[in-house]
């Protein structure tokens, strides 16, 4: 399997609804996790825009790192969350079989307590 990384990022991107609806769930204040999880969607959301090559997508992804300035910390995590992740959709079948059929969970709750099947 050899997918480019929009493709994956764009599974990913489904993937996050399960970590939304657990992070609803926590009785803590889950303003951190709320912060990360928007810089890992917007880092997904342009890669899938950008459809960087996949020989490529580090560098893309580092790029990402440099332009955020400031704020390279918190980019820079979930920009290795990502490249982790897309590298363990290409090595793991499972993974990739589960990214492929929308991420199915059940902490993919909307905010009425339904199932969204992601």
């Amino acid at each position: 399997m050899n997918a480019r990384p929009a493709v994956v990022c764009g599974e990913l991107l489904a993937a996050l609804d399960a970590s939304e609806g657990r992070r609803r769930r926590r009785k803590r204040d889950t303003t951190p996790d709320a912060i990360g999880l928007t810089i890992k969607r917007e880092l997904l959301e342009r890669a899938i825009a950008a459809d960087p090559e996949p020989d490529e997508f580090e560098a893309w992804l580092h790029a990402q790192c440099l332009a955020a300035g400031g704020s390279e910390g918190g980019v820079r995590a979930m920009a290795l969350s990502i490249f982790e992740e897309w590298r363990l959709a290409h090595d793991a079948d499972a993974f990739r079989d589960w990214l492929a059929r929308g991420a199915p969970s059940d902490d993919a709750l909307s905010d009425e307590g339904s199932t969204t099947g992601r």
